[in-house]
């Protein structure tokens, strides 16, 4: 099969015909049909979060079809459509995973970077930790759910609660995959959505506006009035006391990312007012499936560019340039 691989960080993805892998117990293989490029990606590639396996088949919001079935599996059927998501495996038996916490499982496994990932024309994946996927959207259209709009998702909830007797105005800082998702899930929730771009970004800008986001403008410009939350897409540590200044007393600042550059020393004058920082760390199959559960009642819109399997190293430039509005997806 074709496959872009990583031989190591820092290095160009290269093309490589391996043969197929096959299922073991409680797998699944899968014919891909899509697979969505996220910024963890290109963290892996570009050597941000350390000790991939190696060398590694990147891609980790996949969509395929069932294509072979490993031994113990009833609930899966040939040719069904399967996504499959960052999580990949977890121990079930560490204290995290025990208290519902299997997103911080201290020996999980990852796809598409401690497992091989979807950025190839099959992919194997462990079938407890596959998603069934809304029919309302197609195969690129749902890719960018499986990671953009899932840890989206989690971010959003653990941002506090919206109200339809209160608009609880938040602030996405970063408008690319994952919040054009998510402004629309807190916009059908009845809350002011204010969206900080790149400066002069007027293409994310104007998809923000589209998507129902109350006010749209560069990041470092104060919103038309004070937030209640502020969620951090964006890898810029130096965003962290900017949103701090622009949230309420008792304002609660999430950031999404599973990495950021350092975050600046900032007076505590920005933090004090119980206001509350905290981070978002991969995300649970209750997060799955409640959030496929949502996108299949709301009338998700995802603005995707399409590329070629062996045009990945272009997908993962031009999303490390921010040239891309929306999420990049690529089809094998």
């Amino acid at each position: 099969m074709r496959a872009m691989m990583l031989a190591a960080a820092g290095q160009p993805l290269h093309p490589a015909d391996i043969p197929r892998p096959e299922p073991g117990p409680g797998q699944l293989r899968l014919k891909v049909r899509a697979c969505g490029v996220c910024r963890t990606d290109l963290h892996v590639v570009d050597g941000d979060l350390p000790s991939p396996k190696l060398p590694l088949i990147p891609g980790h919001e996949i969509v395929g079809r069932v294509d072979a079935i490993g031994p113990g599996i009833t609930h899966w059927h040939m040719g069904e459509r399967v996504g499959v998501p960052w999580l990949g495996h977890t121990c079930g038996i560490c204290t995290p995973c025990r208290h519902g916490h299997e997103n911080l499982c201290e020996s999980a496994g990852f796809t598409g970077y401690t497992i091989d990932g979807g950025y190839a024309e099959y992919a194997v994946a462990d079938a407890a930790y596959c998603f069934r996927l809304p029919e309302t959207m197609d195969d690129v259209a749902a890719a960018p759910l499986l990671c953009a709009g899932l840890i989206g998702f989690r971010a959003l909830r653990m941002a506090g609660p919206g109200s339809p007797m209160d608009p609880s105005p938040i602030g996405f800082w970063g408008f690319g995959a994952a919040a054009h998702i998510l402004a629309q899930v807190a916009v059908a929730d009845g809350r002011e959505v204010y969206a900080f771009t790149r400066p002069g970004d007027e293409a994310a800008q104007q998809l923000a506006l589209e998507l129902g986001c109350r006010w749209a403008g560069d990041a470092g410009m104060p919103p038309p009035k004070p937030l209640k939350a502020a969620i951090i897409f964006a890898p810029v540590g130096a965003l962290v006391p900017e949103a701090l200044s622009r949230v309420e007393p008792a304002g609660i600042v999430v950031c999404a990312g599973i990495h950021m550059s350092d975050i600046p020393s900032f007076p505590y004058s920005l933090l004090w007012g119980e206001r509350l920082l905290r981070s978002v760390a991969n995300l649970t199959r209750r997060d799955g499936d409640e959030f496929m559960a949502l996108a299949s009642r709301l009338p998700l819109r995802t603005e995707t560019t399409a590329y070629d399997l062996e045009d990945a190293n272009q997908a993962l430039a031009d999303l490390r340039e921010g040239r891309l509005t929306g999420a990049a997806v690529l089809l094998p």
